[in-house]
């Protein structure tokens, strides 16, 4: 397997050929990690040797990187490195920290220092390295692309996980990204935009819905120019792309909050899947799976209701 990047002939849903590790890097200097991230990471990689894309993934609002562990795990079965910081435990409405501290981690992989932290072989690509968020991490992402803060390297991809924008239409918060300009985003990478069929739905009366209407994928991706792709996925909530089990306080609010769909599993599997076609696309140059997918060729885990294209 050496040197190779592609598992073709994996159906994209599934695990890949890939055997996977996850690590977990402080902030602090120790022996070993004498320059360290900005914050703490995730990291997720292959175990056999190769060079390999990276994805930079932001994990939802007062959520931990820990509750992705096995999306992290089926996108780096497929031939990618996924760093998966912990921006913040408490946070209020104001993400412009988080925008900052995602460029700060940026400019640190830079240095090269990425490199020892993986198995022995695994090789990191930072000229083919992609931008992804869910939720608020999804609107940090996009923040960052649209160079709210600056960083030393160049993204090629950007995807949104169900991103959302504030609590409602003029109740942005800041930094707000969306402009209400259709296709007024500027930037210079492709980019997808997942959603989810039922963000948009309160879970009770007490609560607002998770990915309202007029702040989430719908209006992300209405400012999107070409080559841009929307999938939304129908009868799955925001939160049902997390592991089947988060624990402690917040992990068991995840099942409250939202209006989830009947179980984790197809959506997780169905978020990691476009995440590598998408990736494989235009990282790797091979859109095999990409096509396949818009065209039903390669059946998808969940029932869509979007799928469009700006090519």
């Amino acid at each position: 397997m050496s040197g190779a990047v592609t598992d073709s002939g994996t159906n994209v849903f599934g695990f890949g050929s890939y055997t996977t590790v996850l690590q977990k890097v402080d902030s602090v200097p120790t022996r070993s990690v004498a320059d360290p991230p900005p914050k703490p990471l995730l990291i997720a990689t292959p175990s056999e040797a190769g060079e390999f894309p990276l994805l930079i993934f932001l994990h939802g609002y007062l959520l931990y990187n820990s509750f992705y562990s096995q999306l992290l795990h089926h996108v780096a079965s497929h031939g990618f490195i996924l760093i998966a910081p912990q921006l913040y435990t408490v946070a209020g409405p104001d993400a412009t920290d988080e925008v900052k501290s995602t460029a700060a981690i940026t400019n640190w992989l830079s240095k090269g220092v990425l490199q020892g932290l993986l198995p022995s072989d695994v090789r990191p690509n930072l000229s083919k390295l992609a931008l992804s968020g869910h939720s608020r991490g999804g609107k940090v992402a996009f923040a960052l692309a649209l160079q709210k803060a600056m960083t030393t390297l160049k993204f090629s991809a950007l995807i949104g996980v169900d991103p959302v924008d504030g609590m409602d239409k003029g109740k942005q918060t800041p930094p707000p990204v969306l402009t209400y300009v259709p296709h007024s985003f500027d930037l210079d990478m492709a980019v997808m935009v997942i959603g989810s069929g039922l963000g948009e739905v309160r879970k009770n009366p007490l609560f607002p819905p998770c990915a309202p209407k007029g702040v989430n994928h719908e209006d992300f991706f209405k400012e999107c120019r070409k080559p841009a792709c929307h999938f939304v996925a129908k009868d799955y909530g925001h939160l049902d792309m997390l592991d089947d089990e988060t624990k402690g306080l917040r992990g068991r609010s995840s099942y409250c909050l939202c209006k989830n769909g009947k179980a984790r599993e197809p959506m997780r599997r169905f978020v990691g899947g476009v995440l590598v076609a998408f990736m494989k696309a235009y990282l790797n140059g091979d859109n095999t799976d990409l096509i396949a997918i818009k065209h039903g060729h390669e059946t998808a885990p969940v029932e869509l209701k979007t799928v469009d294209f700006l090519v």
